[in-house]
């Protein structure tokens, strides 16, 4: 295809993109005005959001973070949050901190707060959704992690606004209609409550509304990562909760720092973070690439390629590194030739991991792996070794480490 007419395609392309959008929001809008289903039901206000209205109302200047897996960073909900709050708050100037990254949970969100989020400066309000990615993690786990972003925020700025949000899949409309409470939605909220969180359950709402005969999963919603339609949805129902949290704000007459209540679980990340590769000694067979990208034309995800990597491929060797704190693990990148890797923290008996993923063969695909969540505060020694054995898809016995996660322990932070 020449030049003219891929431009000439552009224009086509760009309408059916606005055509399917606007057909989108008009079904959208539609279904919530003939909908006998309150909206409101799956909001839960708590304490509020007064403290970032008054900053897009009175200081004209606001920083508003999303952090989140896939859902959150394609296109969708988060533009239109976005559009929504430049329109209602003409004159005030936002600044959109956007940290949703594929395949990432709760765990690797308290892990890459501090550099994805918190390094940008004072956040006034942050959006939240881990939902989805946590699916099929312990319920210590999900505390741990949902807790650790929660308390991690609020310490760093207690002046901070938070919501968060459970997005659906076909599991948690599964067990809704079993009569369950999907355990990551109830352990999210467990501490929602606990510091006063608003929440959006738009895990329940969509079951509800697909119950109620309003639209179907099939045909309307597609998928996990929703329709256009699907998006919209997700946006009408985020504009009403934040609609009826500032109605209540119109009360508070100053911005006020949120109570911080005693830490649900003393192993949560709340103190998460990235600790440097360089850190570590290795043996011979390990190297650092400082700007590491794939041989083959396999696809990566960005904030993965081009960053330095601690790499082996040698069954045998191994490397160990020094760390204080509750919780270890890596961060690495698995690709076609993902390895197994055999771990050991302070000379315990090796424990052993399969690096290859059900994704290894088709990208490099970022993975968040914990070794100890529940370690005593203290100083500990990690030892990384390359196993002999390899998964049978595997093409070798690569292992990709980006960065080591560790909760620190950290007696200046509460």
């Amino acid at each position: 295809m020449n030049l003219l007419i891929r431009l000439l395609y552009i224009p086509l392309i760009l309408n059916f993109c606005f055509i399917n959008y606007s057909y989108a929001q008009k079904n959208a809008d539609s279904v919530l005005m003939h909908s006998s289903i309150d909206q409101s039901a799956y909001q839960e206000i708590r304490g509020g959001l007064a403290n970032s209205y008054l900053h897009f109302t009175r200081n004209k200047t606001a920083k508003v973070a999303f952090v989140g897996g896939s859902i959150t960073a394609m296109h969708g909900w988060r533009e239109k949050v976005c559009q929504y709050l430049i329109e209602r708050f003409p004159e005030t100037k936002f600044e959109f901190v956007h940290a949703g990254i594929p395949s990432t949970g709760s765990t690797p969100g308290a892990f890459r707060l501090e550099r994805d989020v918190l390094s940008k400066g004072k956040i006034d309000l942050l959006f939240e959704e881990a939902a989805v990615n946590d699916n099929g993690q312990a319920e210590t786990t999900n505390i741990h992690g949902m807790e650790g972003i929660v308390r991690h925020a609020l310490v760093s700025n207690p002046y901070t606004d938070i919501i968060l949000m459970y997005f659906v899949d076909p599991q948690k409309i599964k067990e809704y209609n079993e009569g369950k409470i999907p355990l990551t939605i109830a352990c999210h909220d467990s501490i929602a409550r606990h510091y006063q969180l608003p929440s959006l359950n738009l895990a329940k709402e969509v079951t509800d509304r697909i119950n109620a005969g309003e639209f179907t999963w099939d045909d309307d919603f597609k998928n996990l990562h929703p329709s256009p339609f699907g998006h919209e949805l997700y946006f009408l129902s985020m504009r009403a909760l934040l609609e009826n949290c500032w109605n209540l704000a119109l009360n508070q007459e100053k911005i006020e720092p949120h109570a911080i209540p005693s830490q649900m679980d003393s192993y949560s990340f709340t103190h998460g973070d990235y600790e440097n590769i360089h850190k570590a000694n290795r043996s011979t067979g390990w190297s650092i690439d400082k700007k590491w990208s794939p041989a083959d034309s396999i696809p990566t995800r960005k904030g993965y390629v081009d960053v330095p990597m601690l790499i082996s491929s040698t069954p045998g060797s191994e490397i160990t590194f020094s760390f204080k704190g509750t919780a270890v693990g890596i961060c690495n990148v698995a690709g076609p030739d993902a390895g197994t890797i055999e771990y050991s923290i302070d000379g315990g008996d090796y424990h052993s991991k399969d690096l290859f993923s059900p994704w290894s063969d088709n990208l490099y695909l970022n993975q968040y792996l914990l070794f100890n969540e529940t370690l005593s505060p203290s100083k500990h020694i990690l030892k990384i070794r390359i196993s002999e054995s390899k998964n049978e898809k595997s093409k070798g016995h690569t292992c990709q480490i980006v960065h080591f996660l560790v909760n620190k322990v950290n007696n200046n932070m509460n």
